[in-house]
């Protein structure tokens, strides 16, 4: 797997969290079809980029788009 496909299942990824609907890892997993470890990769991707954080809870972990908006 390379660069360019990170990007893209990151793409994917971006799409299904744009919303502001909180997830799952599972029902992430599930609603883009991605593997596991595309899907790791792609939230890596987000992650490093600063657009998703990660809200945690005592039960399971939940993903939400943390969006970045710069004027300027």
């Amino acid at each position: 797997m390379g660069k360019y496909q990170i990007g893209t299942n990151a793409g994917i990824v971006w799409n299904k969290l744009k919303d502001n609907v909180h997830w799952d890892y599972k029902q992430l997993k599930a609603a883009t079809g991605l593997t596991d470890r595309d899907l790791n990769a792609a939230i890596g991707w987000l992650a490093r980029e600063d657009k998703i954080d990660f809200d945690i809870s005592d039960q399971h972990d939940t993903l939400f788009l943390n969006v970045n908006v710069y004027i300027g």
